[in-house]
This record gives C-alpha cells, sequence and structure tokens, in this order.
C-alpha cells in the first residue's frame, strides 16, 4: 500500500510512519523540516517496501498542489499535519488565526483536490483526518484550534456521504491529549494524557478497522458527551467558574 502521512517529522504523524514501515508499505512522508524526515526515512529505510520524503510547508499551497501532483499513486492519505496557537483569552491576531486555519484545514483541501479524481478513477482509497476532542468542545482558552477542527469533523463528514459509494473511505480520528509538540504548549493539567505511541497504536487500529468515526480515549468522550448534554443554563455556568 501506498500511504501519504503529513505532519511526519514529529509527534502522532511520526509515529505513525513507524507503525506503516512494513515490507508491504510504500511510505511518502511530508512535512516542513529535511533534517527530521531524513533521520526518519535513515531510521525506517530497511522495514518498509520504500521511505520517499516530501519537503513542504502545507500552508504553502502552490508548491503543495504541485508536490501531489509529482506523486506516484496514492492508496491512502493521513492527514495529520496541525497546529495549535497554546490556550489564550485573548483576542488572536489575524495572522495567526489565518495561518492555523491554513494549515487545519485549507491543507487538507489542497491535497485532496489533487488526490481526490485520482481516487475517483480506481474507485479505491482512504482518506483519514486527524482531528481532535477538543472539536467537540469549544473552551474560551482554544475557540480557535476547536474551532478549526470542528471545521474539520463538517467536511470529513461532507465528502465520506459524496463519496462512500465510489469505493473512497473517509476516516475521522478524534484523539484526546496525546504527547507531541502540540501539547507541549499547553501549561495546564491534561487528562488521560497518553503517550505518542500509544495514541499512535490506537489511531492505527481504527484505521485499519475502517471506522468512519473514532474518538478516544472512550473515558474522556464519554465525560465530554455528558458534559454537552447539560442543559445550556448550566453548560454557561460550570464555564463561567472554570474560566472567570
Amino acid at each position: 500500500m501506498k500511504i501519504l502521512i503529513t505532519g511526519a517529522s514529529s509527534g502522532i504523524g511520526e509515529e505513525l510512519a513507524r507503525l506503516y514501515a512494513v515490507k508491504e508499505n510504500e511510505l511518502y512522508l511530508l512535512a516542513r523540516r529535511e533534517d527530521r524526515l531524513q533521520k526518519l526515512k535513515s531510521e525506517l529505510a530497511n522495514h518498509a517496501k520504500a521511505v520517499k520524503i516530501i519537503v513542504c510547508d502545507v500552508s504553502e499551497f502552490d508548491k503543495l498542489q504541485q508536490k501531489m501532483r509529482e506523486l506516484d499513486e496514492i492508496d491512502m492519505v493521513i492527514l495529520n499535519a496541525g497546529i495549535s496557537l497554546g490556550h489564550s483569552l485573548e483576542i488572536t491576531p489575524f495572522d495567526e488565526f489565518k495561518r492555523l486555519y491554513d494549515v487545519n484545514i485549507l491543507s487538507n483541501h489542497a491535497i485532496l483536490e489533487i488526490l481526490l479524481p485520482r481516487f475517483l478513477e480506481k474507485k479505491n482509497g482512504k482518506i483519514v483526518f486527524i482531528s481532535s476532542l477538543a472539536s467537540l468542545f469549544s473552551m474560551p482558552s482554544s475557540k480557535v484550534y476547536s474551532s478549526s477542527k470542528r471545521a474539520l469533523n463538517a467536511y470529513a463528514e461532507g465528502l465520506r456521504y459524496k463519496y462512500e459509494s465510489h469505493g473512497i473511505k473517509v476516516i475521522n480520528i478524534l484523539p484526546g491529549f496525546i504527547k507531541s509538540e502540540l501539547t507541549d504548549k499547553n501549561k495546564f493539567y491534561m487528562p488521560f494524557l497518553l503517550d505518542t505511541h500509544t495514541g499512535a497504536v490506537a489511531i492505527k487500529k481504527a484505521i485499519d478497522k475502517n471506522k468512519k468515526f473514532y474518538a478516544f480515549p472512550f473515558r474522556f468522550y464519554f465525560l465530554i458527551k455528558l458534559f454537552l448534554s447539560l442543559p445550556p443554563f448550566l453548560k454557561h455556568r460550570v464555564i463561567k467558574v472554570l474560566f472567570k
């Protein structure tokens, strides 16, 4: 299988590359940091059928789409690249807001505009989105990140309804806190924090089982759903207490 992984130079993307590095798979690893990609390629070269690196900032859309056009046939794309601004109650500067949406949302469409026609032509392909449990509930301190991931959920859902009858599988993964450069920015207690390998293993299992929607850890997901089931006035009161 030929697999493209974005955001492959660290965190979940890097660990997924390790998990998919088997003799049957060709890996295409995309990220900004060439040194990290080269190091990972050297590590995985003897495990995978082939490992190729793509050095690109996903927010540079013209360059990104050109890289996609140059690719060989791809069987699965794992859209993992994402950034966070950390947590703040301040107004987010517009350039930071735009940068986050460029990476977390628009880059995915830039990639799929090129890959989807190929999937449609062969009536086969798998698209995996790495969203977040943060998409289910937007805290005042993470409204930009949470809203971007909620938009990602809606985009994934629409693609699934549109293309599942064409042999294309669309999978949306909503992890909780997983150890990564992204979560390292958080200066607060992160409930049910998973180490990177454990989180990546859970994600790979969901992908391999073709789960359309997978949110984990389950206990954390259950608590969020329980909170969301509260009457609006009660949810509002809780949030006011937490962020007063």
